[in-house]
Order: structure tokens, then sequence, then C-alpha cells
């Protein structure tokens, strides 16, 4: 039976651990702050990026892997005969998922690239259950159905305090709605059908908590398979968050730091609730 070997890139927020335990493999983007390049791979540390960016004298800049990067991924795993399943954040936040498609016409490999819409832990979940069902047994077409039940179950919000990242990093041009001078409200969005909708924007720190409590009145409606919490900055609502949440689902809560990627256009005190709905 041919192996089927899973490939994302580096802004899913995932534990160091199942990346190791399902043979995930993570393609790193790039982040240059004031003119050094790094990889996102080297700033994984908890608050390393975060203290890098209050540091810098400009906005980081991010870069998806260059299309060669990936065609070199591919052929190398395909070299056991493996088919891949590379699945990667939404095209309206990066090029990377463009980059991978084309990194996989140029290697021989048989690979099939998936937009996974969204980013974040929301695209962990279609990662880790691809990579499951790869250590499985399981075919290439079970596995993509599941894939794309996961993406449809799932729903991302992100929390941000400020929108000056959003703004100087040209992301505000895909957040609807919103005005670009209101730079100290903070904004509630959805990530939906590969856009930022604000649903909720307010001045004050209820702002947050009065959505948490309508959020909570929804889930206790639905079957929740999993959620995540994602943060940048300090963890203190992150942890809140959970535990308000945790009680709509049996599975622990994953409360994670999230990565450069999505640091640089987030800004500092901003964080993600990542859910999966049972089908």
């Amino acid at each position: 039976m041919t192996k089927i070997k899973i490939v994302t890139d580096s802004s899913v927020t995932i534990e160091p651990e199942l990346v190791k335990q399902l043979d995930i493999t993570i393609v790193p983007l790039s982040v240059m702050i004031d003119n050094v390049v790094y990889s996102d791979a080297d700033l994984k540390e908890e608050g390393k990026f975060l203290q890098l960016m209050q540091e810098a004298k400009n906005l980081p800049k991010t870069s998806q892997p260059p299309v060669g990067v990936f065609a070199e991924v591919f052929e190398d795993l395909c070299k056991d005969g493996s088919q891949i399943i590379a699945i990667h954040m939404s095209h309206a936040l990066s090029g990377t998922v463009e980059a991978a498609r084309q990194g996989a016409s140029l290697s021989t490999a048989d690979v099939t690239v998936l937009d996974s819409s969204f980013t974040d832990q929301a695209l962990k979940f279609q990662v880790v259950e691809a990579a499951r069902l790869a250590q499985e047994g399981k075919d290439m077409e079970t596995i993509l159905s599941h894939v794309e039940e996961v993406k449809n179950h799932t729903e991302l919000y992100i929390g941000v305090s400020t929108l000056e990242n959003l703004v100087k990093g040209g992301r505000i041009g895909r957040v609807t709605g919103l005005l670009s001078s209101l730079l100290n409200i903070r904004v509630v969005m959805q990530m939906k059908d590969h856009e930022l909708q604000p649903i909720v924007k307010g001045r004050g720190a209820k702002t947050f908590k009065k959505w948490l409590d309508e959020l909570t009145a929804s889930l206790s409606e639905r079957s929740v398979a999993e959620i995540g919490i994602s943060y940048s900055g300090s963890a203190d609502w992150a942890k809140e968050m959970k535990e308000n949440l945790q009680a709509y689902v049996e599975k622990p809560i994953s409360v994670l730091e999230t990565g450069s990627i999505i640091q640089t256009h987030t800004g500092e005190n901003a964080w993600a609730i990542l859910v999966r709905y049972h089908s």
C-alpha cells in the first residue's frame, strides 16, 4: 500500500510532540525584522518573536517559502514512493499555497495541494486529522474527503486589541467594513470564505467578554469535537477563555502561543478561538 505523507506550513499552531508523533513535515516561512531574515522555525520559543517585534524599528515582514524549497521537500518525501498531501493557510493571507502548487509541479512527486481556508489551529485540525488517517493506512480519497468535512465544520474567530499591524501589513484591505483610522479599537472577526469579517467592535475590555458569553451560549446547542485557543502576548485572557469553554468539549483545549506569521499581522494581545464541530 502506498504511504501518504502530510505537509503544512509554519503558520500552523501545533504542539511539537504532535508533529513528531504524526510525522508531519512543516515548511517554514521567513520573517524579516529590521533587514535580518529569520526562518520561522527558529522563532518558536515562547515570547521570542514578540520581544523581537517590540524592539524592532519597523513592522516585520513575512515571506512565503520559495517554490524551489517546496519542490525539494516534495522530491525528498517521495523518494520511497509515498504520495503527499500538502495543506496550507488560506490564499487570502499568503501566497504559500500557490508556491506549494508550483513546487509540486516542478517535482516528480505525486502531491495533492489543499487550501485549508484557515490558518493557526484551524489549519492544525485538518493537518492532524489527515496525518492520523495516513498513519492508519487510509487511502487518498478517504483522507481528502475527511479533511473537507473537517474544514466545513470549523470556525475561526480572532480578536485584536489594535488594528495597527493589520493596517501597516496591508491586511486591512482584506478586513471588510472597518475604518483603518480606528486603530485602538477591540475587534472580533470571523474568517469566512477566505475573508476576515468583523462581528463585534468596541473600545473596552468588556467587548471581548460580552462576545465570549455569546459564543458560550451558542456552543451549548451544538456538538463540539475540539477547541483550540491561540494568543499573542500574555496568556491570561486565553486561560480565562479556556475555563469558560472547557465544559462544552470533552477533549482538553489546547492553549498555545501563535507563531510569528500570525503575530506580525495581529500585534500584541491578540487571540483566536478555533472550533471544530462534529459533522
